[in-house]
């Protein structure tokens, strides 16, 4: 009577109690839970009046109206939870499963079994249980046709456990089913056609990401040594480049000195630190050091006590990727050669940081703060009163420094520059620009930086397609704007 899909979804309810089945249709899978024995009751609920009178015509062609009740509801909103043990929900949008279970999830009680068949978007599923607080016990395969669909059976997780992007495609498949190599087969040919239009429309970056997801969905994450890790960026960003002040390098170790998973994040907080273990991330990278000053005592809110209690490598690259044609002021440059029309020579501001460029043609500094303000995606961009009180003014020559680089102003100044930009401009760097008669644009410490990160996977999964490669969803402006 039941068609694979929902059959698929029969086998993994637990009927233990009452049995919900959301958007019922036709209340075939209720049916089949009351002849089977494999349930005394079933909540059969659906958004329109149709299917519910689909329903009730099957209810009542075998008998059993005293053992199914039929509500009307918008997903669980008016379904009543109390003793539902499971709750399926089927034939329906990933996202919109996700949505149901999130509206509903703090009426059910932590016992319930979700049992899921997501027709579309099932990674962006997979994501969203995990950040319900549910993990996935059981994941199956069927096949209708020349279409593989998934069900899943999710719980209340007993960890803080999360999903990186490439969980969320592989999903928990049992490895050694026929149906299991054939489906991520499909997904590893997908993501590489993804990968070869990226490619051709010149999104480098992207394409090798999609490219990375591809080859580990037909071949898995494989581990790969810290210290390769290591080596491999020295060699894109030395870090003897580094300044005399500064501590880049592998900062803490793990036990085994190996990793599969690794998260990148500006900084690593205690918060990035907390993903990197719910994601059981065995390796951070990061701009910003995680020891920097001489530590007399670590105390347990210390990020650096946190690393070795998690059991996580560190690797820290600061002025050495400021420095870098693929770093901070590397990335920022391509980015504006995306953004303007400039002329071929670039210029160095400073000692390795940062760089001078001219505008093909002069624009207007309040249309150059705007277009800024897209390439950094920050909120805000701070500007010089001059800048602020006459946007129509136009200028040519630019200097830019990631970072808070307002001691290279004097740089800028020197250099004949007309506008300045970068982060963390202090009170006595805005009067020093308006008595120099400077314009100085300030995009934020966060903004100028964090869109390395995006570099750093790049080159990673380039040279590693076999690590899991995750830019940290933690890593997030740490001011809000009013």
């Amino acid at each position: 009577m039941l068609d694979v899909r929902l059959q698929a979804c029969f086998d993994l309810v637990g009927g233990e109690g009452i049995v919900c089945d959301v958007g019922t249709d036709h209340a075939l899978l209720a049916a089949e839970l009351i002849r089977s024995g494999k349930c005394e009751r079933v909540v059969a609920s659906d958004i329109k009046e149709g299917p519910l009178d689909s329903a009730r015509r099957t209810v009542e062609k075998y008998d059993i109206a005293d053992k199914v009740e039929l509500v009307l509801s918008d997903g669980l909103a008016e379904v009543p939870l109390e003793g539902v043990s499971d709750v399926v929900i089927a034939g329906m949008g990933g996202e919109t499963i996700a949505d149901i279970i999130a509206a509903a999830i703090e009426k059910a009680s932590e016992n319930v079994r979700w049992v899921l068949q997501p027709m579309t978007k099932a990674e962006i599923l997979r994501k969203r249980l995990y950040e319900l607080g549910l993990e996935i016990v059981a994941e199956n395969l069927v096949e209708d046709g020349d279409k593989l669909y998934t069900v899943i059976a999710a719980e209340t997780s007993l960890t803080d456990s999360r999903l990186t992007e490439f969980e969320t495609m592989y999903g928990f498949f049992d490895d050694e089913q026929l149906l299991t190599r054939k489906y991520r087969q499909r997904e590893s040919e997908r993501l590489i056609k993804i990968a070869e239009s990226l490619e051709k429309s010149g999104k480098v970056s992207e394409s090798v990401h999609y490219r990375a997801l591809g080859r580990k969905m037909s071949d898995g994450a494989d581990n790969v040594s810290v210290q390769a890790v290591v080596d491999f960026l020295d060699s894109v960003y030395p870090f003897a480049s580094q300044e005399k002040w500064d501590n880049s390098g592998l900062l803490v170790e793990n036990s085994y000195m190996e990793c599969s998973t690794v998260l990148l994040s500006l900084d690593i907080s205690g918060t990035a630190i907390s993903e990197a273990a719910d994601k059981c991330a065995d390796l951070i990278i990061s701009h910003h050091p995680v020891i920097f000053e001489p530590r007399r005592r670590i105390t347990r809110s210390d990020p650096v006590f946190k690393l070795i209690s998690e059991d996580i490598a560190a690797v820290c690259m600061h002025t050495n990727v400021d420095k870098s044609p693929f770093g901070t002021n590397g990335v920022i440059l391509r980015r504006l050669r995306g953004c303007f029309e400039l002329t071929d020579g670039v210029e160095e501001l400073a000692d390795g940081f940062g760089y001078i460029v001219e505008l093909a043609d002069e624009e207007k500094v309040g249309e150059v703060a705007e277009k800024v303000k897209a390439v950094f995606g920050c909120e805000v961009v701070r500007m010089s009163r001059e800048a602020a009180v006459s946007p129509d003014r136009s200028v040519r020559k630019i200097a830019f420094c990631s970072g808070s680089g307002g001691s290279m102003l004097d740089d800028a100044i020197s250099k004949n520059c007309e506008l300045y930009i970068t982060g963390d401009v202090k009170h006595d760097v805005w009067i020093e620009a308006e008595n120099q008669g400077i314009m100085l644009l300030d995009c934020g410490h966060f903004h100028t930086e964090n869109l390395v990160l995006e570099e750093i996977r790049y080159l990673l999964e380039k040279e590693f397609p076999q690590l899991d490669v995750e830019i940290a969803e933690s890593s997030t402006d740490p001011c809000a704007y009013l």
